[in-house]
């Protein structure tokens, strides 16, 4: 690309690569100019005191620096003093017509348009690799994320962390990371087994049984389903003398535990081979609703990990051996405990109870550490909010196996709560069954599903306005981004010619205010990619993208496209097209559909 007379870079001078010309992620660009600069000025100052901002008035500047008050303090010397000697230290670039200092310190910087018209032909050419970078530097990171406990149907509370689960991986892979995305199966242990037992108790009301029915067994209608549709097939062959033991009930709320426990041990014995069959038949009917369930939202696994694989491979009893050898168990009770309590936890935890059996915790450690040796540096636990507390004793577990707890990152998710007509929504029913995604997703569809979960950070309660999302208004925010890309599709329809061609257009007349203004959008596209994968903050590409529709239709409200001119109509054509093209980048990252037609 060529730049005009005078707009240059010296080339005598050693900059970092993005400080030459041809870059497109403009504050990056601009902070590259500022790190220069204070290493010339204050060669031990901390670079991360750069920051680059756009200031709220546009007599300001393009964007503006305030380096020199943050580093007044350190240096003890006047801001205005050191604004001016980073200013003289900043180095040329074509991007930059001017800097000026104001008030006490800080540095308005005031870009060439052609620092904004560039990023028009870049996009074109790009195209769906638009915003894509570097930073992971091909470093493997597992994700795992949903991980629900295959008992029943997806709830609305997992619907959300699955839009941002698979949100976050797509920022992630954007952003040169290797990212294997992975759903842990707990197929193993109690609730399977509660599962189970519960499925063959209605399937014994199909045989004509009664019954009292545990109130802490699974009481969805989907297990009456599995019941009759094991009935079904099978007719009484699973009908055994020993139904008559479960007419009985606990005589207190306390003794419901065991009962339930007396009660599995009951069908095992009773059942032998047909328990297995009865578990792993609503284990298939409920992993296969989950497959599906998520598959029509638009998620997608790498892996699906079965926590019995890790039993099955020893991986468990290995684990506990290598915590055993160095100390971090010890028995109590006949029970085996970690002594969590080491690493910031409030007490030590089981790992093996006084009847032989694992906890989850045990196979918790063991996935983690199984984690590691398949070659990832680095895993994202996405958990629900309630499990904030089980954080510090899987860390510690991980230090204690002589891993770098650091390499665990754990984004914790808060439940969404719905809203109809300004009022909380009812989330379960009088059984106790909750709002399934599947339910939601029939309502306001998959797209306002989607960017309605990842609208704010995870940690953050969520208020789900379903009346919002259904709507055909600006004020959803969805509704309003796909509005932007379908008018940009009607728009170069009408024209009819060829999208590729534009990528040569000739921009310099892209000189309006509202030319500028999305300009300028897109020009911070990439840095916004960029920080989402890092600060693992899928929201930050909504907002973008909620501003980006902003601008372009104010553009569309004020100018017109398919005029006589014929420079100016292939620039603006051009715009808007890098527009469509940025528009439908973003909501691919967040699985969300761009409609040509609305």
């Amino acid at each position: 690309m060529s730049f005009p007379a005078g707009i240059g870079y010296n080339a005598a001078i050693s900059y970092p690569d993005c400080i030459l010309t041809n870059t497109i992620d403009i504050p990056a660009h601009l902070a590259s100019l500022f790190h220069f600069a204070l290493r010339e000025v204050a060669a031990d100052a901390d670079p991360a005191l750069v920051e680059i901002e756009r200031p709220r008035e546009a007599a300001h500047g393009d964007y503006a620096c305030s380096v020199a008050l943050r580093l007044s303090k350190l240096l003890r010397v006047q801001p205005r003093t050191l604004a001016l000697q980073l200013q003289a230290a900043l180095p040329p670039s074509a991007l930059v017509a001017r800097t000026e200092i104001a008030g006490a310190g800080f540095i308005n910087v005031f870009l060439h348009p052609l620092a904004w018209q560039q990023i028009v032909p870049h996009v074109l050419e790009h195209g769906e690799r638009f915003g894509h970078n570097r930073q992971g530097e091909g470093r493997s990171v597992q994700v795992e994320f949903v991980s629900a406990n295959p008992t029943g149907p997806l709830h609305v509370g997992h619907g959300r962390g699955a839009a941002y689960g698979a949100s976050l991986a797509n920022l992630l892979a954007a952003s040169g990371y290797r990212v294997s995305r992975e759903y842990y199966v707990n197929d193993a242990g109690r609730q399977m087994d509660i599962l189970a037992l519960s499925t063959w108790l209605r399937y014994l009301e199909c045989c004509g049984e009664t019954l009292v029915f545990p109130a802490n067994a699974y009481q969805g209608g989907y297990v009456r389903q599995m019941a009759q549709a094991i009935f079904s097939q099978h007719g009484t062959r699973y009908r055994h003398a020993a139904a008559p033991l479960y007419a009985t009930a606990p005589d207190a709320a306390t003794e419901a535990d065991a009962h339930l426990d007396h009660l599995i041990a009951q069908a095992k014995q009773t059942l032998g081979d047909g328990y297995l069959y009865f578990h792993a038949f609503a284990l298939n009917e409920q992993l296969n609703d989950c497959r599906n369930d998520l598959h029509e939202f638009g998620v997608e696994f790498d892996q699906w990990f079965s926590e019995q694989t890790l039993f099955d491979q020893g991986v468990v009893q290995r684990t506990l051996k290598v915590l055993q050898e160095h100390g971090h168990l010890y028995e109590q009770d006949g029970a085996l405990w970690f002594r969590s309590t080491r690493y910031g936890d409030e007490k030590d935890r089981v790992v093996q109870r006084e009847n032989g059996l694992y906890t989850y915790f045990a196979s918790d450690i063991a996935y983690h550490l199984h984690k590691f040796e398949r070659g990832f540096s680095w895993l994202i636990d996405i958990w629900g909010a309630d499990h904030h507390g089980y954080i510090p004793r899987v860390r510690g577990a991980l230090e204690a196996l002589g891993k770098n707890p650091d390499q665990l990152t754990v984004s914790l998710v808060q439940f969404a709560v719905l809203y109809r007509n300004g009022q909380k929504a009812a989330m379960s029913t009088r059984s106790g069954e909750f709002v399934t995604l599947r339910e939601l997703r029939d309502e306001v569809g998959n797209d306002a599903a989607r960017f309605f979960y990842i609208l704010r950070k995870s940690d953050q309660h969520l208020d789900f306005d379903l009346d919002l999302a259904k709507s055909r208004s600006n004020d959803n925010p969805v509704y309003y981004i796909q509005y932007a890309h379908a008018r940009i599709s009607s728009v170069l329809t009408q024209w009819g010619g060829d999208v590729e061609q534009l990528v040569r257009a000739d921009c310099s007349p892209l000189v309006s205010a509202h030319e500028r203004e999305l300009l300028q959008r897109l020009a911070e596209y990439p840095g916004v990619i960029s920080a989402a994968a890092r600060e693992l903050s899928p929201h930050l590409l909504a907002y973008a993208l909620k501003e980006i529709a902003a601008a372009l239709h104010a553009y569309y409200n004020a100018e017109q496209f398919l005029l006589e001119d014929e420079t100016l109509r292939t620039a603006r054509l051009a715009l808007i097209a890098a527009t469509r093209t940025v528009l439908r980048n973003g909501l691919t990252l967040l699985g969300i559909s761009s409609p040509d037609h609305m």
